[in-house]
Parts: C-alpha cells; sequence; structure tokens
C-alpha cells in the first residue's frame, strides 16, 4: 500500500519552510516516528517525522526547495497494514461562540484525512505548535487569512485589539491599527542596488528563512521602538572567584559555569524589583500588561543564524541548574533540535557577545518584550576599590529599553540594581 507523506501544519501564521536537507533515501526502510526531511521555518529548525512505517519509494523534495503545507514530501510503501484512525477531539465552540482552542493553549494534533478509494493512502505528519502568543499566554483569536494579510503588510497580529466576539480580529481591526502605527519599511525595500560585478567577481548568496525574518523583524523594532540604551561597568572580581569555587560542581554534572548562568537570576530578582521591565505595551488598549512570571530568552549564536530560546521560571532555580539548562540549550540550538514552543514566551532578553571580545554594544529590542541586557566581555582594568587603586575585573553591561513603557531613570535604577548585585553575589541570598 502506498503512503504519501506531505508537510504538516507547522502553525498559525506559517504557510511554508525551507528544506534543509533530506535525511532519508529512496530504498530505505523508516519506522513510524523516524525523521524524514529537516525544514526551517520562520522560528525554528525541526525535524519532520512519519506517522507510519514502510520503505521510501520517492522523494519529492530537496535541500533548497521552499515547500508549502500539506505538499508531498515523500511517498512509502507498507506492509499493507493501515495506521489507525485519528480521532478529532477538537473542543467545540464555548458559550461566547469562540472555538475553544482559541480560550486554550494550542495542542499538537495529527490530522490523517481518509485515503481515496482510487489512490494513495495520505498520512500528514504531526504538526508543530508554533502559534502566535498574545501577553497573557494564549493564542491570538485571528483567522489564518487575518494573520496572512497582517504579516504581508507587517503588523504584528499580536498588537492588535479585536473588536469580534471575545476579541476576535478581523480584516478591518487590521487596516485600523495600521493606520494609526508609524510605517515600518521593509530592509532596503527601495534602494536599489548597483551592478557589483562591473567591479570584480561576486557571489550571491540565498538569505536563509530564518535571516529573512530577523530582518524583517529588527527592522520593525528599530524603526517602531524609541530605543534607549544605557552602559555600566560591574565590577565581577569576587563573582569570578564564585564561579571558579563552584565551576567543579557544575562539570559533575556534565554543565559550563558561565557568567551567564549568575546573570540569570541576577536580571530576574531585578525584574521583581522592577516590574516595568517585566511588562508588555499594549499600546492599542493604552496599558502596560505586567507579567507575574520571569522566562527569560538568552540569545544563541548557531550556524543558520540568532535564535532565542527561553529559559523558564528563573527566579526558581539556582545557579547550578541554570548551568545545565544552558548547557543542554546551547548543544541543542547548535544542533538545530530546538522547537518552536522553546522559543516563545520570553519576559525578558539577554545577549552575551563576550565570548567574543565585544564589550559594550547597543542591544535591539526584542517586541513584545521592553527591554534587552547586553552582556560584554569582562576585562581586568585598574580601578578606585577600598580608597586604592587595584586591578579589578570589570563587566560591561548594556540596557536597551523601549522609552514609550519607561523612563530613562527607570532603566537607570534597573541596571544599577543588576550591577549592586552582581558586585555583591552573596546580596541575593541575604534579601531572599
Amino acid at each position: 500500500m502506498s503512503i504519501d507523506l506531505r508537510l504538516p501544519d507547522l502553525g498559525e501564521g506559517i504557510e511554508s519552510a525551507d528544506v534543509l536537507s533530506v535525511l532519508v533515501s529512496v530504498g530505505q526502510a523508516v519506522d513510524a516516528g523516524d525523521s524524514v526531511i529537516e525544514i526551517e521555518s520562520e522560528k525554528a529548525t525541526l525535524e519532520v517525522p512519519t506517522d507510519a512505517a514502510g520503505t521510501v519509494t520517492g522523494i519529492h523534495v530537496k535541500s533548497g526547495d521552499t515547500i508549502a503545507v500539506g505538499q508531498s514530501v515523500l511517498t512509502l510503501e507498507s506492509d499493507g497494514a493501515e495506521a489507525p484512525p485519528q480521532v478529532d477531539e477538537s473542543p467545540g465552540p464555548t458559550s461566547d461562540g469562540v472555538p475553544a482552542d482559541i480560550e486554550a493553549a494550542p495542542q499538537r494534533a495529527t490530522v490523517e484525512p481518509e485515503p481515496a478509494t482510487d489512490g494513495p493512502d495520505v498520512h500528514v505528519a504531526p504538526p508543530f505548535a508554533d502559534a502566535d502568543i498574545d501577553a497573557g499566554g494564549r493564542p491570538v483569536a485571528a483567522a489564518p487569512s487575518v494573520r496572512t494579510f497582517a504579516r504581508e503588510i507587517g503588523v504584528d497580529v499580536r498588537q492588535v485589539a479585536g473588536s469580534g466576539p471575545a476579541g476576535r480580529i478581523s480584516m478591518d481591526d487590521v487596516k485600523a491599527h495600521a493606520r494609526r502605527r508609524p510605517s515600518a519599511p521593509e530592509p532596503d525595500a527601495a534602494t536599489p542596488l548597483p551592478d557589483f560585478a562591473q567591479w570584480g567577481p561576486v557571489e550571491r548568496v540565498r538569505l536563509s528563512r530564518l535571516r529573512r525574518t530577523l530582518a524583517e523583524n529588527l527592522t520593525r523594532s528599530w524603526t517602531t521602538i524609541p530605543h534607549v540604551t544605557l552602559f555600566q561597568e560591574a565590577d565581577v572580581t569576587d563573582l569570578e572567584a564564585l564561579r571558579a569555587e563552584y565551576k567543579a560542581r557544575a562539570q559533575a554534572r556534565g554543565a559550563k559555569l558561565t557568567i551567564t548562568a549568575f546573570v540569570l537570576p541576577v536580571v530576574a530578582a531585578a525584574l521583581k524589583a522592577h516590574p516595568e521591565l517585566n511588562a508588555s505595551l499594549d499600546f492599542t488598549a493604552g496599558e502596560i500588561v505586567r507579567k507575574g512570571y520571569y522566562h527569560l530568552g538568552v540569545a544563541a549564536d548557531t550556524e543558520r543564524g540568532l535564535i532565542v530560546p527561553v529559559v523558564r521560571d528563573v527566579d526558581t532555580k539556582g545557579v547550578i541548574d541554570i548551568a545545565v539548562e544552558l548547557t543542554d540549550i546551547a548543544e541543542r540550538a547548535r544542533a538545530g533540535k530546538l522547537t518552536p514552543d522553546e522559543m516563545q514566551g520570553a519576559t525578558f532578553t539577554i545577549t552575551n557577545l563576550g565570548g567574543l571580545g565585544t564589550g559594550f554594544f547597543t542591544p535591539i529590542v526584542n517586541p513584545p518584550e521592553v527591554g534587552i541586557l547586553g552582556v560584554g566581555r569582562a576585562v581586568p582594568r585598574s580601578v578606585l576599590h577600598d580608597d586604592a587603586m587595584q586591578t579589578r575585573l570589570m563587566l560591561p553591561l548594556s540596557l536597551s529599553f523601549d522609552h514609550r513603557a519607561l523612563d530613562g531613570a527607570d532603566g537607570a535604577r534597573f541596571l544599577s540594581w543588576i550591577v549592586d548585585a552582581l558586585q555583591r553575589p552573596t546580596m541575593l541570598a541575604m534579601e531572599s
């Protein structure tokens, strides 16, 4: 029996993906759950599994292809045993007329249409949850066509106030929101390039889907958010001594104890003390959404570009536990094994370029967050300490924030709190 494997639903708002590699070959036997292709969507690199066992008899995609949801990926020849039918357990509408799946977190479900009587069975692999999430942690109430339209005109659908039942967003809502906001041009959209080949050899390299998405998001952030960046140095001499003392404990658990592992709990504590930074701006509603949880995005450099996995509930974890989690995240990020869920829900972001020798820099806010902390390379420097010039290890810190959501003094107090905590690493334990 022939089985046609198609690209699954990748989450609301994502209609296509780029094929990075094909993981099987014609004639190869596969089991249900085996990965068959590796793809890149706007937010993540994913391996697509097959939900049926059989022998690969045809491969319909290749590396570099852009394929749409529902497009045929490969054909399997099975032993004739049909996979058990999947029951649609989607909840019905709620009492207010809104489908219940709008009210609940997105679920991974397998959609398996009935096979045609005169053709091969069609199997759709399990989709990946990757929906737009609003400030309250729920999927945005908008149809896929509305999400697509919003993306095409450069509107973040999460920021749109819906006028329909239970806040459902319509096309008109998106248009009204677009008219109220400043325009955000596409990167270099109106800048024609000269023919560079007239001066020497050139090579054109296609932008990956991740790089294109980064370009669009960063342009939108930079052109719509009034950024302010503050700079301070923290004396981390004592912190470095503490790191050296405990790094063996982290190594015993297979982790590397870095400065970042200390910075995360300090930032979580600072956000508790300064809730205006652990927030999102709902400009349309005229409200600040303050969050009572502390999920920190940690920017990671990979071969495919910048991604921002999220460490959740940082305020409940110890430094060694955070080091273990960061090590695991870094390894899976480099291998392209992170899921979309692991890159959603951050309330604040930290980006560390110290390992690349960078000092101060100006990080760009990652909306809908209102702040991002840049960490540079710690260097020994002569400073006045205890009324004498001493060589101390100084860590450069750069805080960028959305000036619409908070004032410069708010940002300065937040950054000074972090500096003070890093300079006195026992302070947090004493206060808690």
